[in-house]
């Protein structure tokens, strides 16, 4: 059997595996990155990126044989023609469901920093000090200031277009000039300011798109077509930006079709030895080993994988002596809001497509405001003129109407809100002994639902909105609430939490797993709670923080 030795290996090369490539090496460490499935070369492999709509044979929309191939991708909008590769095959795949939970992966170099929204805000300390002052599951290990230093990190080299703001529930960061709202969004964020005594605001989206030149990246041409891959290099990416950074140094080595199934631990020096891999393509098995590893495979798959390791010294696997392994899995609940028209704008118009829209950041639960739920939730949304497309189910003919539709129609503003969904002991995920993946691996069996906490938010989150439009003189205003299940955020969160001590978490302060200290867990599923903003750029943050003390303690030999 194949040995090879690295510095480090890191599993996974999404969000979370590339910023943990690129810190790893840039401190001089010989690094092994494992990817499960294909290569997405930057640029080469963007096949659909400058494709029109009318090149596609179904014109950028899904088929019945697409539908019958993805059963869990076609519950919402993800399954479609144009970026299918990015997805994973579900044949191949699956996974089990004991509630109905929506999980949609992409496996391949990149992961889902190919497909991400982009929206990327800072926590505050009202997020990570709020289950200790709530007394709900377990404190974080860290505050606000722990990851501030390592925010501005990320943020000036990730690229972020955003507006200083001075809110202490929305932290500024390092960022570029703001994509501006439109006169639209400008109109009702103007009128708001005035309004609910200042605390609720409508400000740019903070999007990880440039709006100048970074690095060798060009900026957003606003073409509106993020999800197929940018060949400007525009929007954060492993492709575009961590990875060349890390190959850059001369000390990554990547390797695809690379299933890890396993963390090897050494139970005399309880440490992990390295992981064995099942070539995906051979089924050959190769052990690889290192001084540490970094497990960056996205949250539900490094779950998956501590709880097939270390089994003959813990049954529940590598990580679960406090009983929380596998527990309290988050994600955010959406799919509502509220919409209206706006008035007095029709000279106006806009040219391109912003990657972002505008963002009202949580106001419940602060300030001395008190409702019967726990936490809160912000706005994601837009102001936009709808165009000739509006006409074709008017089925008018003649010249007037052609006349017409040739002309912008009329304004309209609207939003979704995205809200906390609390850490609950019984939303959970294990190991289906039942199931088997085209490896013969078992599948994860996932089990999560919201509860009465999210149902009671629901209320404020469609209401809240359209008081709001209401207030601001948009006319014509009205709710919608579309239902929601688990996964449909693509925000997957906890599993392997972070903590306070070895009996109440998985990991340290420092993403270390307790049971291995030289094993780092640094996606989604080291989350402790959710909050209601977009957590990736928390995790980049927490990524690069960990990955700066696992050099210092390996180079102190404490690893």
């Amino acid at each position: 059997m194949q040995t090879t030795e690295y510095d480090a290996i890191v599993v996974g090369s999404g969000i979370s595996g590339g910023w943990a490539a690129k810190e790893l090496t840039e401190r001089g460490l010989n690094v092994l990155v494992l990817e499960r499935g294909k290569n997405v070369e930057h640029i080469a492999d963007y096949v659909n990126a400058v494709k029109p709509p009318w090149a596609y044979p179904h014109r950028g929309g899904r088929t019945q044989e697409m539908i019958a191939r993805y059963p869990v991708l076609k519950r919402d909008y993800p399954l479609n023609e144009t970026n299918l590769d990015f997805w994973v095959n579900e044949a191949e795949s699956p996974y089990s469901e004991v509630r109905r939970f929506d999980w949609f992966r992409g496996y391949q170099v990149g992961g889902r920093s190919l497909t991400w929204g982009r929206q990327s805000y800072r926590w505050s300390d009202f997020d990570f000090a709020a289950n200790a002052k709530d007394g709900i599951a377990t404190d974080w290990p860290i505050r606000y200031a722990d990851l501030a230093p390592w925010y501005d990190h990320v943020e000036r080299f990730a690229g972020i277009a955003g507006s200083h703001e001075g809110m202490a529930q929305l932290p500024d960061g390092q960022f570029q000039p703001a994509m501006p709202l439109n006169c639209g969004e400008a109109l009702v964020a103007g009128k708001l300011k005035n309004l609910f005594g200042g605390r609720r605001r409508l400000i740019p989206g903070r999007t990880a798109n440039l709006t100048r030149p970074l690095e060798g990246r060009g900026q957003c041409q606003s073409r509106n077509a993020c999800w197929l891959g940018c060949p400007y290099g525009a929007y954060f990416s492993s492709q575009s930006s961590t990875l060349p950074a890390a190959v850059k140094t001369g000390r990554m080595t990547m390797k695809v079709w690379s299933i890890v199934t396993e963390v090897l631990y050494d139970r005399d020096k309880q440490r992990a030895s390295g992981v064995r891999v099942l070539d995906a393509i051979t089924n050959q098995t190769t052990d690889y080993r290192a001084k540490i590893v970094f497990l960056c495979a996205s949250t539900i798959n490094s779950t998956w994988l501590l709880m097939r390791s270390a089994t003959d010294v813990w049954p529940g696997g590598l990580g679960s002596s406090s009983g929380e392994l596998g527990h309290n899995l988050m994600d955010h609940h959406f799919r509502l809001g509220a919409s209206g028209t706006l008035d007095g704008l029709d000279d106006k118009t806009v040219y391109g497509s912003r990657p972002t829209g505008f963002y009202i950041p949580r106001f419940r639960n602060l300030f001395g405001d008190k409702r019967e739920y726990l936490r809160g939730f912000g706005y994601q949304g837009s102001a936009s003129r709808s165009g000739w497309g509006r006409a074709v189910a008017e089925l008018g003919i003649g010249g007037e109407f052609k006349d017409a539709a040739a002309m912008p129609g009329g304004w309209r503003i609207g939003g979704t809100a995205f809200g906390e969904m609390l850490p609950e002991h019984t939303n959970q995920i294990t190991l289906d002994a039942t199931k088997r993946d085209k490896w013969g691996l078992p599948v994860v069996k996932i089990d999560c639902a919201t509860g009465e906490n999210e149902r009671l938010m629901r209320k404020d989150m469609t209401t809240d909105l359209a008081e709001m439009l209401e207030q601001c003189g948009v006319k014509h205003v009205s709710t919608y609430d579309n239902g929601y299940f688990p996964g449909m955020g693509i925000h997957e969160m906890g599993t392997a939490r972070m903590g306070t001590t070895a009996k109440n978490s998985v990991l340290n302060k420092h993403n270390q797993v307790w049971d291995a200290p030289n094993v780092f867990v640094t996606d989604g599923s080291c989350m402790t709670s959710a909050a209601c903003q977009n957590p990736s750029l928390t995790y980049m943050a927490l990524t690069a923080r960990a990955a700066d003390y696992a050099v210092s303690e390996l180079t102190r030999r404490n690893l």
